[in-house]
């Protein structure tokens, strides 16, 4: 070996990392590798750089590459590097190049890891360093995981916001500008809209100024996992990582679940049929198989639906089943109402559209318009690209203009979360009062249209559970969705809302079985102050009694003749110390309406104001 002509290929390379380490920039490698050649008698064939690479496995290097070319062209016949690391931190890369070099007759010297590859010890020691090197790269690669899952959790989300959310201190929020498009967009393909029919919309209404928008786009979102407020991690390698609830979600996880199953059908011919109320919501308790849909029209024009199991053969009339559940339905409907098509939007509007951040937003549109009127006047633009950007921008404010003002607008209004239930009392009066006026002015479940009936049981029932009675289906019970279950529980565990009960009411010693609205403790203090507001519009009673926990026996003072109950609740927390007995109020009106003191159109589409106690 050492009567053998050395000459040298140098290899220098830094990583990011290195780059600002000392005596690893490219320069200092390159210096110190040709005052070691020039002492070794080596003649240098050529520098060879790799900027901003490591040395992981996989990664294109190719000034090593073309190395390697020239080694074996027998240009170079001994690769001069500074440490071993800089050439390879893999063991399975290292028995590579050892190979490579064993068999175009070539050598590697390091300067500071004294490898020489010219014997097997010399060898031996290189495979050893480059167990090393591998061993503290994984051990990084580790304990870099583990931070990136903490983070994660955390709802640190190290990628790229994905359009409808933002970061905010470098969390992942649901970004009030454009969230709501990507809700449209789920609620668009749940309906039956195809990704090129969807993309076709938001291109010819110029959605956010732009006319770019593709089905792949489309695509894109729906099949992302961030929407319903988790997150996969490496999805593209063999071994990703789910991450549940890290992010606040901007749909529900049962709608993205729904838009998943249907993309198994052909997404650009498919449409949804929401004739169909009860679709996805039936299974054979026999076979477990979701039940289909068939539907025959008869000769008077009527459309009668059906639901059947191809394997058991069997079918349930649609009717059947609305009919089991109408008293639920009707509740639903109810609550869908006053909750979530009043309340809930007006209280979401104030915290999901700060005020402060979109005149910000309207701020810096502003200013980017006046930067490119600039860009336009010196010459920078064209006056076609001026005009395209200046349309884009525009847009942009027409939008965040239009969320202002419907902020303006819900400042202007009053509701507060406390209103929810008063309403509900006051809906519950109307109705015994004024029943005809209270369905004019309220939905009746049987006069919506049918798409609007599918839509309410989408979204609030998750399914509907069967069961067999002598060879035929009947329903045995209706399942919220946990969504809505949840939302509702705590609506009413903070006592905001009511539900129905069934109780045994004793009026003067005459036991009643029936069904009540009930509410949970609220305050004594609130108590008062509902029944002063309900008493600005009608004459209330209110009657106070004893609920027994065993038998669920309420004990109340006589009614007098036409009254009704309205409404039961405790008195008393739950923490009262009473183990057989509560402490019980109730709310009751009379079946007239000659007691109404307002107008009968202030009752429906007004709220009493809240009573100021001296």
């Amino acid at each position: 070996m050492n009567e053998e002509k050395h000459i040298a290929g140098i290899y220098i390379r830094v990583s990011t990392e290195d780059q600002a380490r000392e005596g690893f920039s490219l320069p200092e490698q390159e210096k110190r590798l040709r005052a070691m050649c020039e002492y070794k008698g080596y003649k240098i064939y050529k520098i060879y750089k790799d900027a901003g690479i490591s040395a992981k496995t996989g990664n294109h290097r190719p000034a090593f590459e073309e190395l390697k070319e020239d080694i074996k062209n027998k240009k170079v016949n001994t690769i001069v590097v500074l440490k071993l690391d800089r050439l390879t931190r893999s063991v399975y890369d290292m028995e590579n190049i050892m190979k490579f070099l064993e068999e175009n007759n070539a050598y590697l010297d390091c300067a500071n890891d004294d490898i020489n590859t010219t014997n097997a010890n010399g060898r031996m020691v290189a495979r050893l360093l480059t167990t090393v090197s591998q061993n503290e790269i994984e051990r990084t690669s580790e304990r870099t995981k583990i931070g990136l899952a903490g983070a994660i959790k955390e709802g640190n989300i190290p990628n790229k916001a994905p359009f409808g959310y933002k970061h905010v201190n470098k969390k992942l929020v649901p970004d009030p500008l454009t969230k709501d498009q990507v809700i449209r967009i789920f609620n668009l393909y749940y309906e039956g809209n195809s990704y090129q029919t969807i993309s076709n919309i938001y291109n010819k209404e110029k959605v956010f100024g732009k006319t770019n928008w593709s089905d792949g786009t489309i695509l894109k979102i729906l099949e992302n996992e961030i929407y319903k407020g988790d997150f996969v991690h490496g999805k593209r390698t063999n071994n990703p990582t789910y991450y549940e609830n890290v992010v606040e979600p901007i749909v529900s996880k049962e709608l993205w679940e729904e838009c998943q199953v249907q993309k198994k059908k052909n997404s650009r011919n498919y449409k949804r049929d929401k004739d169909y109320l009860f679709l996805q919501k039936l299974k054979c308790p026999k076979c477990d198989r979701i039940l289909g849909g068939n539907a025959t029209r008869k000769k008077n024009g009527n459309v009668y639906y059906y639901y059947q199991c191809h394997n058991c053969k069997i079918s349930i009339k649609e009717t059947e089943i609305e009919k089991e559940i109408k008293t639920l339905l009707i509740d639903i409907l109810e609550y869908d109402n006053v909750v979530n098509e009043f309340f809930l939007p007006v209280l979401k509007s104030k915290l999901d559209n700060p005020k402060e951040e979109l005149e910000k937003e309207l701020k810096n549109l502003n200013n980017k318009k006046e930067r490119i009127k600039n860009a336009y006047i010196d010459s920078i633009f064209t006056e076609e690209e001026y005009k395209k950007e200046k349309e884009l921008i525009d847009n942009q404010i027409e939008y965040v203009n239009s969320k202002l003002l419907e902020n303006e607008q819900v400042e202007q209004l009053n509701f507060t979360i406390d209103d929810i239930l008063l309403k509900r009392d006051m809906d519950f009066i109307n109705k015994v009062k004024l029943p005809i006026s209270y369905y004019a002015f309220n939905d009746n479940w049987d006069l919506l249209d049918r798409n609007i009936q599918a839509d309410i049981i989408m979204r609030y029932i998750d399914n509907v559970e069967l069961e067999m009675v002598n060879n035929s289906f009947v329903v045995k019970q209706a399942n919220f969705r946990s969504t809505f279950y949840s939302e509702f529980e705590e609506l009413y565990n903070k006592g905001y809302i009511d539900l129905k009960r069934p109780l045994t009411l004793s009026f003067d010693g005459v036991c009643v079985d029936t069904t009540v609205r009930y509410s949970e403790y609220l305050p004594l203090k609130k108590v008062m102050q509902h029944l002063y507001r309900l008493n600005e519009f009608y004459e209330v009673g209110f009657y106070k009694g004893t609920l027994y926990k065993e038998t669920r026996k309420l004990d109340m003072l006589p009614l007098k003749n036409g009254e009704t109950p309205i409404r039961i609740f405790p008195l008393q927390d739950k923490d009262n110390g009473n183990n057989n007995w509560v402490s019980m109020g109730m709310f009751t009106t009379k079946n007239i309406p000659n007691d109404i003191k307002v107008n009968i159109r202030d009752v429906f589409e007004k709220i009493p104001d809240d009573v100021v106690n001296e």
